[in-house]
């Protein structure tokens, strides 16, 4: 057994005399003992991917309402439900085309989405970088991953951002359905369809006129020496009860749209 030891990890059963240099690191994720897993042997044949053939792509079956902004060749989803970052985005192609299959005008149009798509996340508050991410060998449609550091968290800086986004806890719904919508719009001033919608405000109406009426002033008259009115000594009549009114029932929230495929699937 080899271990070595540093302030963040220990390594074991790796051939080389010292620890990899990035359990230094501050981003490093984790700390006590870590056992490096084995190498597997190389295959003779690789597997194809998930959607290799466009008959059986999920991206390319997915509704447009499955995502949050759609333009004639582009669409932009989020996940399912918040993660720890205050953003995790994925931009897809509308064709069935890999990154290196991309004819001269889409490759052009994806250097400007790809910077368009950078500064709206930056615009949210909070986030000071944004990361962009291609890996490819999960899915064979293309899809760029774009994650949003927020300001100050400098132990999430670099290469583990995207381990870190498992880790923390998710941020508030509403604050991510929230981000999604003004993403969407400001998308939207350079062309194409916002779909993600602000969250409603979850409020109660007062059920009955009579309760409307006491929540804006104390029951009693003027006249009647009701408090507040100045008058010093009179006696206020009596509350009198209010029937019970049925309360409306809440407002229903909007439904997230359907987000295709799981976000761990495609993160490779």
């Amino acid at each position: 057994m080899t271990l070595w030891g540093s302030r963040w990890a220990s390594v074991i059963d790796v051939p080389e005399t010292s620890p990899p240099s990035f359990v230094e690191w501050s981003s490093f994720p984790f700390e006590g003992d870590l056992r490096v897993k084995k190498l597997d042997d190389p295959v003779a044949v690789e597997p194809s991917r998930r959607g290799e053939d466009k008959a059986d792509c999920a991206k390319c079956q997915s509704p447009d309402d499955a995502y949050i902004w759609v333009n004639e060749n582009w669409r932009v989803r989020s996940m399912d439900r918040p993660s720890g970052l205050p953003m995790v985005l994925i931009l897809e192609s509308r064709s069935h085309l890999d990154l290196g299959d991309l004819p001269n005008m889409l490759a052009a149009e994806l250097g400007v989405m790809t910077v368009r798509l950078e500064r709206a996340i930056r615009s949210l508050d909070g986030v000071v970088r944004v990361h962009v991410n291609r890996w490819g060998d999960g899915a064979a449609h293309l899809h760029l991953w774009f994650m949003a550091r927020p300001y100050g968290r400098l132990q999430l800086r670099g290469t583990f951002l995207t381990l870190w986004d498992e880790i923390l806890p998710p941020i508030p719904e509403p604050e991510w359905r929230e981000n999604l919508a003004l993403i969407a719009a400001w998308l939207a001033e350079f062309g194409g369809e916002p779909l993600a919608k602000p969250p409603r405000i979850d409020w109660k109406a007062p059920s009955s006129f009579e309760q409307l009426i006491q929540t804006i002033e104390p029951e009693g008259r003027p006249e009647d020496g009701a408090p507040g009115t100045g008058r010093v000594g009179a006696a206020a009549p009596a509350p009198q009860p209010v029937p019970a009114a049925t309360p409306e029932p809440d407002p229903v929230p909007e439904q997230a749209g359907a987000r295709q495929e799981a976000a761990s699937a495609d993160r490779s």
